[in-house]
């Protein structure tokens, strides 16, 4: 297996940008490109590109003008000379052995078209026991396959190849505000792609959302989510379970733990569940 592909999508952050890439500096795999897919309009980035070429790294610096996350990668996936793909948040970091663990997971792993590594914060904040089983079309297609965060996935060039890239109409600056992992993971999973978890190939990234966030904000950013998933509901015709389902039960689960900030987060969650469900049934092709 030759090169590495890391498309670092990033908007409106600066630090932790280089943090990310320090954290490459540092793996012990070093047959690896980052491409950084910068929507920022000013140049704050400069300086650390510069400092992560100085250090050995092989960047590759592209423009974006009009953010949107799936955007972004879809650009860095069409730039990749990697066999592998992965695409790590401009706020997360690697341990320093994540590509190798990577590498030997594809490696011992035969014709498997995807590795889902361990976000190390979610796994430890949930207290969810982590997985090395393939993943299931038929629990994911019910929404209860284990976690696949974006930050965690790396798959190889050829599924995006054969299946196009992410959908543009899902994440991070779009209607529909997030999601389009989980539209990707069940394409390839459709299409028989083999997928497997790799809980020792660990990414670091913070929870964006604490209980200190102002309740209005965390509504509005889970209502943006809610969307995404909802409009998921639609285009793979999830059953008419699934969607009651997810859509009841983010104010039902809370409210039977008397957890009830969450349960007014949760309401904010369905409103974007029935709106992303509507809209994608009504509107899109």
């Amino acid at each position: 297996m030759g090169l590495l592909s890391l498309v670092l999508a990033t908007y409106g952050r600066c630090d932790d940008v280089g943090r990310m890439l320090d954290s490459l500096a540092v793996q012990t795999d070093t047959e690896f490109e980052v491409l950084i897919v910068d929507q920022n309009p000013d140049g704050r980035l400069r300086q650390h590109v510069e400092r992560g070429l100085a250090r050995g790294l092989a960047i590759r610096h592209l423009r974006l003008e009009q953010p949107s996350l799936s955007g972004a990668r879809n650009l860095g996936i069409a730039h990749a000379r990697g066999e592998i793909v992965g695409f790590p948040d401009d706020d997360c970091w690697y341990e320093s052995d994540t590509l190798a663990q990577v590498r030997h997971a594809f490696a011992r792993g035969g014709s498997i078209d995807g590795v889902v590594g361990c976000w190390v914060e979610q796994v430890a904040a949930s207290g969810a026991e982590t997985s090395t089983a393939s993943l299931s079309y038929a629990e994911w297609r019910r929404f209860q396959g284990k976690s696949a965060s974006s930050i965690t996935l790396f798959f190889r060039s050829r599924l995006f190849e054969r299946l196009g890239g992410f959908d543009e109409r899902f994440g991070v600056g779009q209607w529909y505000g997030a999601a389009e992992e989980t539209d990707f993971i069940l394409r390839a999973l459709a299409s028989g792609a083999r997928l497997e978890h790799c809980p020792v190939a660990r990414v670091h990234h913070a929870f964006s959302l604490s209980p200190t966030t102002a309740l209005l904000v965390s509504c509005r950013a889970m209502r943006l989510r809610g969307r995404g998933t909802g409009a998921i509901y639609a285009k793979h015709n999830m059953s008419t379970w699934v969607v009651l389902r997810g859509i009841a039960g983010q104010v039902i689960r809370p409210l039977l733990g008397a957890r009830f900030r969450q349960a007014i987060v949760g309401a904010s969650v369905s409103v974007g569940l029935l709106e992303g469900f509507v809209k994608w049934r009504n509107v899109e092709p």
